[in-house]
């Protein structure tokens, strides 16, 4: 037999058809060269009976060895398996792990192409019911693109993390050059054979493909002690050869990708488990990982690592749920020296939580229930509410009530608890409740979900129940009798603990009379008829829904209702694709309605989309919901269309109707066919984006420079240009001229409604969109917030303005210190308000150097923003203000800004006069004389 190119090491385990798939999936490879080697230790008759009928089918392309009894152990099976290998590539399976069918090509072809010793790709393992295959998140960086590395600070990855656990090849004579084993005394050996293949590697070549699949789910627990070893020993070797800071960095990835995982497993381990592991913890943990390495974690996550580290089981379970749910407090908490630490049994700062700073009423407590019993026909339930920072009133002053909302439904009643003692910094409680008193009607009420409330001085703070599964026990079944046919329809209440940790309690059928209804009613619902009509109704529904499609929606405007006729003076207007009443469409048809909604004596009929909420849009004119029916109906029957964004792209405009587009900035980064991803994209792709835009009859321009970018950008002829200025800056034209007139202050009644105290400088933090995160979080701002309130919050408060199309994530700060204004309508109002803007590419800064006041330009990724998105011209040698690209630096100049103010007064004003050219304070009334005046002159 001819040399193999690959030699696949699979390890027996103890189930038969897990071996069997991965063989499989080695021996069905696209490419033929493999060879099998089974290697086991004749511990499972069934898996050793599998193994031979392989060897029987594929007798030249599996073989099987047998391990002598003194070989016990994963890692001595492996290296048993390596030196048995005859391939001139070795890769290594755990039973149950499958090979994607390219994967082995991918692999020789990289490791041909670029001579490498090792090659990489992807992995997952089993991360959920159903098989559902999951890799981490940090291999979407390590393998974005193919490349090779000679120097590990270039993939620091591949000894930080676990990376080389499975999904990759070594070749054979660099493998045995090196003597590269797994080490026999170590559990978790894959771990440290991984990082010490890639220590002796001469190239390493990572690849983007999925290589390995169905590795078995992580049990954090049960590996903790292994884990720990494995990593100390690697972060030996990396200390012996002077790669401290790799070994420092897989001591913290070790507590992010093993600890926190861990930590979070506590919400549903029984008690005995949790001590369990906190003991292992407790002895081993900080042996291994120092205590900085998780110092910089936020604050609840620190909190679960240093309480496991402390061997506290119950303080980590507790740390594990503020984890999972946000913003509840878990511990008494203390304030010291104006900090706030955990408790004075674990005095760890956790000032930056901002619990401190939350009213009574936006509070929410950990209620731990302590007790769940069934006696003489009632249920007795106890718990314990934490108190924090002293924030509750006088028992006496305290009402407590145990609340039960039906879930999927609207029916929620109170019952007051039997006793509530307040002891420090703990509330008790306890409750009977008698079925007589549960107000439920039957069981179409099956589920409610259980919280208590706490009322004082009239504000609520709420505490849903932390149920665990050991304290509800089956016991805990109690009578019901619903207010519907009484036992007939139920007779038993259920408790339980749902997915969520929390107590629920479940309306049952359990005797004789209640399941024969219970069975009636099923039949009734089920016969043939009714299923019949269910159906039907099924099909209905599908076809009501299928109306209300965006793609039926879409052929219907464009093929009948575009053919409508105009209706004249109609104008449909849009701000930011309906997700505010804001910029230049605002201040359009805020100068209609200063003119009576007339021009030249023809009545203007306004009509206004809005994409969520109508809220904040205005009364005076038509409100509809964007996509709609009656957003597509306005649409074809307007006179007029208005809009700073572009509607619909599939929809086309009626030939009658003139198409305003006042558009939302002036450009810093490359726009429409100017942008990499646009000249990236297909013919189809550009020519829809295209046809949006030639939908444009006029285009607002608000200088030169607009027309060199934007107008060239979207391919615009000179003919559609309106060189107006943009009417929505109307008003920082006059603010500027009311502030030379008469000053600053009194401050706009805007400062008021946010509680901006007057003493207060504002500054509005408003930077660019940088793409909504694929998993629909929210997005990390760039500048860290908490930081700028600590040490700046005592003379500037911080407007946060998130991009329209962006959500952020802010801390709880103190009072008059931040304020989120991402959800206020109209920019401009707040660009009136702030004393100071701080952006980075955004185009509000040209809009802001109209006020002339400073700007500050927060930009830590300059090089890199530019270089990817494109840019018109050097933001650092024609910024209105100073280019800063730390958060020291920025701070520093907030500090003290008049020096920095000063240096760039000059160049500020001639960035204003150069990009706003024509933005002159009579924007708007110039754009309503010459859209409608127009039309009527026509």
């Amino acid at each position: 037999m001819n040399t193999p190119e690959f030699s696949v090491v699979v390890t027996l385990g103890d189930d038969p058809d897990a071996m069997t798939a991965t063989a499989d999936s080695a021996l069905g490879q696209s490419l033929r060269s493999v060879e099998v080697v089974l290697v086991g230790d004749r511990t499972d008759a069934d898996v050793r009976r599998t193994a031979t009928l392989l060897t029987a089918r594929h007798p030249d392309r599996v073989r099987v060895i047998d391990a002598p009894p003194e070989v016990r152990g994963a890692a001595a099976l492996r290296n048993l398996g390596l030196d048995a290998a005859h391939g001139r590539h070795v890769l290594i399976l755990d039973s149950g792990e499958r090979l994607q069918k390219h994967a082995l090509r991918n692999l020789l072809e990289a490791a041909r192409r670029t001579d490498a010793d090792l090659v990489a790709g992807r992995w997952t393992r089993i991360a959920g019911p159903g098989g559902k295959q999951q890799g981490p998140d940090w291999q979407d960086a390590l393998h974005a693109r193919t490349r090779t590395v000679t120097d590990l600070a270039d993939a620091p990855e591949l000894v930080a993390r676990d990376a080389l656990v499975s999904g990759f090849c070594l070749r054979r004579d660099a493998m045995d050059r090196h003597a590269l084993r797994h080490a026999e005394d170590l559990a978790r050996s894959e771990v440290h054979f991984g990082v010490r293949a890639a220590l002796a590697a001469r190239r390493i070549t990572l690849v983007p493909n999925l290589i390995v699949t169905h590795r078995a789910p992580a049990d954090h627990g049960a590996d903790l002690t292994a884990l720990l070893e494995a990593s100390g020993r690697i972060g030996l070797q990396l200390a012996r050869r002077g790669l401290t800071e790799l070994r420092d960095a897989r001591d913290r990835a070790f507590v992010v990708d093993h600890l926190l995982p861990l930590a979070r497993t506590f919400l549903k381990l029984p008690r005995g488990e949790r001590a369990e592991i906190a003991a292992q913890a407790a002895a081993r943990l900080t042996a291994h990982i120092r205590p900085e390495h998780w110092a910089d974690l936020p604050a609840e996550e620190r909190m679960c690592v240093t309480l496991l580290a402390a061997g506290d089981a119950d303080g980590v379970q507790a740390a594990a749920y503020a984890l999972a749910r946000p913003g509840t407090v878990v511990a008494p908490l203390v304030e010291r020296d104006g900090r706030v630490l955990w408790s004075d049994a674990r005095p760890s700062d956790v000032t930056e939580l901002g619990h401190q700073h939350r009213p009574f009423a936006g509070l929410r407590l950990l209620n731990r229930l302590t007790r769940c019993i069934s006696e003489a026909g009632r249920l007795h339930l106890e718990g314990e509410i934490v108190l924090p920072l002293d924030k509750l009133p006088a028992a006496t002053d305290v009402t407590v009530e145990l609340e039960l909302r039906l879930r999927g439904g609207k029916r929620v009643f109170r019952l007051p608890v039997d006793d509530a003692v307040h002891q420090g910094d703990r509330l008790g409680w306890r409750i009977r409740l008698d079925p007589g008193l549960l107000p439920v009607r039957g069981m179409s009420e099956r589920i409610w979900d259980t919280r208590i409330v706490l009322t004082a001085g009239g504000e609520s703070a709420l505490a849903e129940v932390f149920a665990e599964r050991e304290v509800v026990g089956k016991g805990s079944r109690f009578p019901a009798a619903p207010r519907l046919l009484g036992r007939l329809s139920a007779d038993t209440w259920l408790p339980y603990a749902t997915a969520g940790h929390h107590l629920a309690l479940e309306l049952q059928a359990c005797r004789r009379p209640a399941r024969t209804l219970r069975r009636l009613q099923t039949y009734v619902t089920h016969f043939r008829p009714t299923r019949k009509a269910r159906k039907l109704l099924n099909a209905l529904k599908k076809k009501r829904d299928r109306l209300h499609s965006g793609h039926v929606k879409t052929r219907v405007y464009n093929r009948l209702l575009v053919k409508l006729p105009a209706r004249r003076g109609s104008v449909v207007f849009e701000a930011h694709m309906g997700k505010a009443y804001g910029d230049s469409p605002r201040a359009i048809h805020e100068e209609l309605r200063a003119r009576g909604h007339k021009v030249d004596g023809r009545r203007i009929r306004a009509t206004w989309s809005y994409a969520g909420s109508p809220a904040g849009f205005p009364d005076d004119a038509r409100r509809v919901r964007r996509w709609s029916w009656r957003y597509l109906w306005a649409l074809a029957r307007a006179e007029f269309w208005i809009d700073n964004q572009g509607f619909p792209h599939a929809l086309d405009k009626p030939a009658r109707t003139t198409y305003l587009q006042t558009w939302h900035g002036s450009a810093y980064k490359r726009m429409g066919f100017d942008e990499t991803r646009v000249r990236m994209q297909n013919t189809p792709q550009r020519a829809k984006l295209q046809r949006a835009v030639d939908r444009f009859d006029h285009f607002l321009v608000r200088s030169e420079h607009d027309v060199h970018t934007l107008a060239r950008a979207y391919r615009l002829p000179d003919e559609k240009l309106l060189p107006l200025g943009y009417p929505r800056n109307d008003a920082l034209v006059a603010a500027r001229a009311r502030d030379e007139r008469e000053g600053r202050f009194p401050r706009p009644p805007l400062a008021a409604r946010l509680g901006i105290p007057d003493h207060k400088k504002t500054v509005l933090y408003a930077p660019t969109f940088r793409g909504t995160p694929k998993d629909g979080r929210k997005h990390q701002l760039q500048l860290d917030v908490r930081r700028f309130t600590e040490e700046l919050g005592d003379e500037h408060t911080l407007l946060v303005r998130a991009h329209y199309m962006e959500r952020a994530e802010l801390p709880v700060c103190a009072p008059g210190t931040l304020v989120d204004v991402s959800g206020h309508h109209d920019v401009s109002e707040l660009l009136c308000l702030a004393d100071v803007l701080v952006t980075d590419y955004s185009s509000i800064m040209f809009d802001y150097a109209l006020l002339d006041r400073p700007i500050v330009l927060f930009a830590p990724d300059l090089d890199a923003y530019a270089a990817e998105r494109g840019s018109y011209f050097d933001l650092r040698e024609r910024a209105p203000g100073p280019v800063v690209d730390t958060e020291d630096a920025l701070l520093r100049t907030l500090a003290d800004l008049k020096p920095a103010d000063t240096e760039h007064a000059e160049r500020r004003r001639e960035f204003a006069a150069e990009f706003g050219t024509h933005d002159d304070g009579g924007s708007a009334r110039a754009v309503v004389d010459a859209l409608f005046g127009r039309r009527e002159r026509a």
